[in-house]
């Protein structure tokens, strides 16, 4: 991907990213520690943008949206059409649908935005989920509510997918939330 992290930083940032408020201070400030866990665990560079922009078009649990779903076009131009489709993938999730079948073969994914169900493959899954445990594991460390209601049911999922996550992705987990 020839852009640089900074463009898509500013394009955040025009957004109104930096004006929004997130646990641990703005949604900038969160989604750049996403990217940033993101690079930690080893995650290649189309799941790294999309974990910087996955909250673009508002997620199942946070209403708040930067772009339209019409406008994915202008993500794909700046991030790639693959990096965009997974930030699409994260934001479509209804996730009270998708969470409980997780683990299961072969995965079916509703779609939040059109109630449409379909299958992922197993690299999208992985994405997926690489994305979602950087997600909840930044927002539970900044938010001790949430983290002492969901902590624990996440813990639950990321083990149950664990095959799908990284080695990094999970002992992040297990450090935070496991048996102790």
């Amino acid at each position: 991907m020839a852009v640089e992290r900074e463009q898509v930083e500013l394009f955040l940032r025009d957004l109104g990213a930096e004006q929004i408020p997130h646990p641990g201070g703005t949604l900038m400030t969160h989604l750049a520690r996403v990217a940033d866990l993101l690079a930690r665990w080893g995650a290649d560079a189309d799941v790294q943008y999309a974990g910087l922009c996955h909250a673009m078009y508002g997620t199942d649990g946070f209403d708040r949206s930067l772009l339209e779903v019409s406008e994915r076009a202008k993500l794909a131009a700046l991030i790639g059409s693959q990096a965009e489709e997974l930030v699409y993938l994260y934001g479509s999730c209804d996730r009270s649908a998708v969470y409980p079948r997780l683990g299961a073969t072969p995965t079916v994914f509703t779609d939040r935005f059109t109630g449409r169900e379909h299958d992922v493959d197993d690299d999208a899954l992985q994405a997926f989920l690489e994305i979602t445990a950087a997600n909840e594991l930044d927002v539970m460390v900044h938010n001790t509510e949430l983290a002492a209601m969901h902590g624990a049911a996440l813990y639950q999922l990321f083990a149950r997918t664990a095959d799908h996550l990284s080695p990094a992705a999970l002992q992040a987990w297990r450090n935070r939330f496991g048996p102790r």
